[in-house]
């Protein structure tokens, strides 16, 4: 169990920040499976363990991820500064998996159900802190103006430097998170117990 649970630890995701109202723009959502296959729920768990996506020096049980773009406009303005006018994301949140293969006892099936549906569920969450953080992003972004700054470089390195905070603040939040759910008695501990244990 020890080793299991240092394995789902590893798990990682995304973060907070306060979202302003730009958002007329969406995420896409993908799901990208990885398999494993069992006839019990230690099995199942085992081939988790040799399957799961690599995260840092160890394997997870699911991972979310994302890949952001960003359409900016730099404007400068009449009297010599620059304002950034808008700044559209593009963001695609990747939730990677398990999925079973081959058959398994009625019984297992419905554990094994049971643990995916509250897996995914956690990972879910972590998509929403992914969209936090870019909505952070948006609100610092727009409208943000630096004086004598005719090319657009003064006001392009500002918001780098805002960057950087919202990230640690995004990961920090994650962390915080994870540590709930994955800690003895958190929500994904438990069901793990239960997959392991048969309920």
């Amino acid at each position: 169990m020890t080793r299991g649970l240092r394995l789902l630890a590893a798990a990682a995701a995304i973060v907070w920040m306060p979202a302003a109202a730009h958002a007329d723009w969406k995420p896409v959502e993908k799901i990208e499976h990885y398999r494993v296959s069992g006839s019990s729920g230690i099995d199942l768990y085992r081939s988790i363990g040799e399957n799961g996506p690599q995260v840092g020096v160890g394997r997870a049980i699911a991972f979310t991820d994302f890949k952001l773009l960003w359409s900016r406009d730099y404007r400068p303005q009449p009297d010599g500064s620059c304002t950034l006018v808008s700044a559209r994301p593009s963001l695609t949140i990747i939730y990677r998996l398990p999925k079973a293969s081959g058959d398994m006892p009625a019984a297992t099936r419905r554990l094994w159900e049971t643990f995916v549906t509250g897996v995914t569920a956690h990972e879910k969450v972590h998509g929403e802190f992914i969209i936090d953080l870019v909505k952070a992003i948006e609100a610092t972004s727009i409208g943000l103006s630096s004086p004598n700054d005719p090319d657009c470089q003064k006001v392009r390195a500002e918001l780098q430097s805002r960057l950087g905070p919202l990230s640690q603040e995004q990961r920090r939040r994650s962390r915080e998170f994870d540590q709930v759910e994955l800690t003895d008695g958190g929500n994904v501990h438990r069901l793990v117990l239960a997959l392991v244990n048969g309920g």
